[in-house]
């Protein structure tokens, strides 16, 4: 499914600047809650997919 590997790449991409961010990197901590922000979306996105996938299978 698309959308889950957009989430995917997205958490992914996100995982070094979490890393900065704990170790009290304020830039790296504005850009993972950006990050966060488009993950949520994505995750979202994956949620009507699944509903989609569901509705047309019946």
């Amino acid at each position: 499914m698309e959308e889950y590997e957009h989430l995917k790449k997205l958490v992914e991409q996100s995982a070094e600047d979490v890393a900065k961010a704990e170790g009290g990197n304020k830039a790296a901590g504005t850009r993972v809650r950006k990050s966060m922000q488009d993950i949520k979306a994505a995750a979202q996105d994956v949620r009507k997919k699944i509903l989609e996938v569901r509705s047309t299978g019946d």
